[in-house]
């Protein structure tokens, strides 16, 4: 009998936390905190991935608004626009080996460009160990 092609979908986290472009950025960071999440997915009205926000790239904006009191902007501004996702279809070891040859720890998953999820290293490894 075959084994079932394990894939992202079997795998992945629900996204728990969608921004959108024109949010406030310190509306973000604080839903990032709150939510315990590195990196958050950013999509337009229709669901689509846009570009992601992580910790990181708050980093300078809470720099600023705790030494400087400057505050605000949008995500917008802040968010990275070159974002690789992976397809809720792909399997375990086609990402895998994204994982080993990019420097990324987290992708957005999409299904039909919608983002309906999000995976990380942890989780692929959880899904390499199955396979073993």
């Amino acid at each position: 009998m075959p084994l079932r092609k394990v894939t992202v979908r079997d795998y992945m986290s629900a996204t728990q936390l969608l921004l959108k472009p024109d949010m406030d950025i310190l509306q973000a960071i604080h839903q990032l905190v709150g939510k315990h999440q590195p990196v958050a997915p950013v999509v337009d009205e229709h669901g689509n991935l846009v570009g992601i926000l992580s910790e990181k790239d708050c980093m300078k904006i809470a720099l600023r608004a705790g030494y400087h009191e400057e505050l605000g902007g949008r995500v917008s501004e802040y968010m990275q626009t070159s974002v690789e996702s992976v397809d809720a279809n792909t399997t375990i070891m086609e990402l895998a080996e994204l994982f080993v040859n990019k420097p990324y720890r987290f992708y957005p998953v999409v299904d039909d460009a919608e983002v309906v999820g999000q995976i990380s290293c942890h989780e692929v490894l959880k899904g390499l160990e199955q396979i073993w």
